[in-house]
């Protein structure tokens, strides 16, 4: 295995097909499962605190601590990717690899653990807890606690994972309807199923190394989506931060915030009569389209700077090619359907579902990247990552909401790529 690839990794080959009767009765479906994932977690919870001594005293975990805990980490994956809608078949109740369409690899064997990470395992553990409960930690017991006899606290195990549920909530209506999954809605479900696992492996020392929140990294068995007009462009690799900005992020976004409320305002004005001119013409006027492109670049580029996804203070103008984290758009007006035109705000509510959780998972990143930046001079690869994904999804939301395209919004984690052409058999030309 490569060195830089994390031990722990997600393995989908769901084909997105979706059977309407198990969809519309998931979760009475899954009460067998609930009761046995709850006795399983006790356990779990019992031998996490044996492994953690032994860990402590031998530097790696005893074999059979780890070959349990793994089990039960995979079928918490298998369990979550049930409830989820991000695989259709009924899980089993082992852990068993290979059986289940939203698998998980980890360690065969147990690893050497450094012994101040083991002891302050927890500790460590807070900002990826925090992450994967933002993006669907899946189910597990470690936000369980004291408390009063019958409060929430004392449940055995809990749900999380706010960007998995509004995506499983979303994916259980056009299951229904469509008798498949949204691509878009299912990679990003996996997406939050194989960062919780990722945390599981971390908290429950399966593995030394810390969860990985590239989304390119955990989906690499997933197949990309198709190209969209609207994406995020720029040198990834760019993680340098300046401390004095970094520190300074706040009081330097006052200006723009500032300029940020005048334009909005104007742009609103300039969005109603768009959406009567492309109801009339099922084009947007060109002038419109210009002005409408500035304002949604604009506010990608402050929320780049204001999430520490980028470091330059950006310009007010939004144009084209001025910041390092910038905004493909279509250059000439699109031709709209009339009739999503015309429902375009009710079409979007989805879109906005899935905008909120995201808005969250950036916010928690800018937070992290906001202590890790003024230490190190450097934003974390992996929470960049995902607050480009993040970005990118809400700039699509935001052009298709300024009638910019036609295209909705892809809520997959990974960048869209090209369809390659058809390769056509031509045949032989006798003379």
């Amino acid at each position: 295995m490569d060195p830089h690839e994390h031990p722990v990794r997600l393995a989908v080959e769901d084909d997105l097909q979706r059977s309407r009767l198990t969809v519309f009765l998931r979760l009475i479906l899954a009460i067998p499962h609930f009761i046995w994932f709850g006795l399983w977690s006790i356990a779990a919870f019992l031998a996490s605190i044996v492994n953690w001594f032994a860990t402590l005293v031998t530097g790696r975990p005893p074999s059979w601590l780890h070959r349990f805990l793994c089990a039960y980490i995979r079928y918490s994956v298998h369990l979550s990717a049930y409830l989820y809608l991000t695989a259709n078949p009924y899980p089993g109740f082992f852990g068993t690899h290979g059986e289940y369409p939203v698998d998980v690899d980890l360690p065969s064997e147990p690893q050497l653990q450094t012994r101040w990470k083991t002891l302050v395992r927890i500790i460590l553990a807070i900002p990826a807890l925090v992450l994967g409960a933002v993006l669907g930690g899946g189910i597990g017991f470690w936000y369980t606690g004291g408390g009063r006899s019958g409060s929430r606290r004392n449940s055995s195990f809990s749900s999380g994972g706010f960007l998995a549920v509004v995506c499983a909530f979303l994916g259980w209506w056009a299951s229904l309807f469509l008798g498949r999954m949204p691509r878009g809605l299912r990679d990003a479900g996996a997406y939050g199923v194989g960062y919780g696992a990722q945390v599981r492996a971390y908290a429950l020392l399966i593995t030394d190394r810390y969860p990985n929140t590239d989304p390119t990294a955990l989906l690499e068995s997933v197949q990309p989506p198709p190209l969209h007009p609207v994406r995020v462009v720029g040198d990834a690799h760019d993680l340098r931060r300046s401390r004095l900005t970094v520190f300074f992020r706040l009081p330097l976004l006052i200006p723009h915030l500032v300029w940020l409320y005048l334009w909005s305002i104007v742009a609103l004005l300039v969005l109603i009569l768009d959406w009567f001119a492309t109801l009339a013409r099922g084009r947007p006027p060109r002038a419109f389209h210009r002005f409408l492109s500035r304002f949604v670049r604009y506010e990608l580029h402050l929320y780049a700077f204001g999430s520490l996804a980028a470091n330059p203070f950006p310009g007010f103008t939004g144009a084209p090619g001025t910041y390092p984290l910038d905004l493909v758009l279509p250059e000439e007006p699109q031709r709209q359907n009339r009739w999503k035109t015309l429902f375009r705000l009710f079409l979007l509510v989805p879109a906005w579902l899935v905008g909120a959780a995201l808005s969250y998972a950036l916010f928690t990143c800018a937070f992290f990247t906001w202590f890790v930046a003024l230490v190190t001079g450097s934003a974390p690869w992996g929470m960049r990552n995902l607050s480009a994904y993040a970005l990118r999804y809400l700039a699509q939301t935001n052009a298709y909401f300024s009638l910019l395209t036609d295209r909705y919004p892809h809520a997959s984690p990974l960048e869209g790529e090209e369809a390659e052409p058809e390769h056509v058999e031509l045949e032989p030309a006798y003379t």
